[in-house]
């Protein structure tokens, strides 16, 4: 497998979280209190699994591996992408700011929320086209068959080192319990299927 394809199937899971994430917003513009525990562990799923563990392996890996190649940082695709993660960043840190003021009681920063969410959800989305459909295609045709089988290695430190052992599936489990919970398709299987979603066999 291919370090673009695992990304790619790690795209499919954090699109499943999106579409869970957009019902939320959906139901909270309709009037229905915001379920506070599927938006914390939404925001959880997309500081870590979305922004540490798969924007961890581009930002630390692969985008220095492609500037070394001769993309430009100024005027190429890995500085829109790195823009891009701050923005989600921003909403995320949003969301969550909103979550808790109306878990202190104020229900107004409901709109906050929703703001945050549907903004958020647009970018993520775009970005994600964007990468799969030109950035990997583009990275395919500059590595080498060394580059890429060194790519999967450091992606693996990734998982192991900085994300540790476990940590990876319980994320897809939890994106698992919010696709089941909202009524939205899963994109991926779930660890207990033994799933090799995301390079793991």
């Amino acid at each position: 497998m291919r370090p673009t394809e695992i990304l790619m199937q790690e795209h499919r899971v954090i699109e499943q979280v999106l579409d869970c994430l957009e019902t939320m917003a959906q139901r909270a513009e309709a009037g229905e209190r915001v379920d506070l525990e599927s938006a914390k562990q939404a925001i959880d799923f997309f500081r870590n699994f979305a922004d540490r563990c798969h924007h961890g392996k581009e930002e630390d890996c692969l985008f220095p591996l492609l500037e070394q190649k001769g993309f430009s940082r100024e005027q190429g695709p890995t500085g829109v992408m790195l823009h891009e993660h701050e923005e989600g960043r921003r909403h995320v840190r949003g969301m969550d700011q909103a979550v808790s003021t109306i878990s202190a009681g104020n229900s107004a920063a409901t709109a906050d929320f929703v703001s945050h969410a549907r903004a958020f959800t647009q970018l993520l989305r775009e970005h994600i086209r964007k990468e799969d459909h030109c950035l990997f295609q583009m990275t395919d045709q500059a590595l080498s068959e060394q580059d890429q089988s060194q790519l999967l290695e450091s992606f693996a430190h990734v998982e192991q080192d900085d994300m540790g052992p476990g940590t990876h599936e319980k994320y897809l489990d939890i994106a698992a319990e919010l696709a089941k919970r909202y009524g939205v398709r899963c994109r991926v299987s779930g660890t207990s299927t033994g799933s090799p979603c995301c390079g793991h066999h």
